[in-house]
């Protein structure tokens, strides 16, 4: 068997990928989700030897009847079950010790992960700027919104029409 370094490193992974995309996750158990996963980010499975079909009946053989997940336990087993297959030219031990070199150590990644871009059409109407009208109203010089007073009419009794921008400098013009 590997060293006990090795081991802790390979609980640790372990922990990483059970609580990966689950907020109530504790990291003691793993779904088949997370371990298939693990699997693929861990290049256990390289298509020829060790397919994902192959980590989902590994899965379920090493879990308990009525579970959903395993534990660090079964996950040894699951590995131990795979390492022959994905290295078949190892003898048991070799192949459980490198198998576990390929997941000690490793984290979830996150690859494919879409990020949000503006373009055109919706960058045009978010760029509060470019607002005309009553809704120019809504957003302060900075491009930040005024809340509820931007949204509502205010009552304003001071004769002028709603929104005039000359209020107040009718005295001052006919004066001249």
């Amino acid at each position: 068997m590997a060293e006990s370094t090795e081991m802790a490193a390979l609980e640790d992974s372990f922990r990483k990928f059970a609580v990966y995309g689950d907020t109530k996750a504790t990291g003691q158990e793993m779904n088949g989700k997370n371990w298939a996963k693990l699997c693929k980010d861990c290049k256990v499975i390289d298509g020829k030897g060790v397919t994902s079909t192959d980590v989902d009946i590994v899965f379920s053989k090493v879990k308990g009847k009525t579970s959903r997940c395993i534990n660090v336990e079964e996950f040894k087993k699951a590995l131990e079950e795979l390492a022959p297959k994905r290295f078949k030219d190892k003898g048991k031990e070799e192949a459980f010790d490198a198998i576990c070199q390929l997941v000690a150590g490793k984290e979830p990644v996150n690859l494919g992960v879409t990020k949000a871009k503006s373009v055109g059409a919706v960058e045009r109407l978010t760029d509060t700027s470019k607002y005309t009208g009553s809704h120019k109203e809504r957003f302060d010089e900075a491009g930040k919104g005024k809340g509820k007073g931007g949204r509502e009419n205010l009552v304003d009794n001071s004769g002028y029409v709603a929104a005039y921008k000359n209020a107040g400098t009718y005295d001052a013009k006919v004066k001249k």
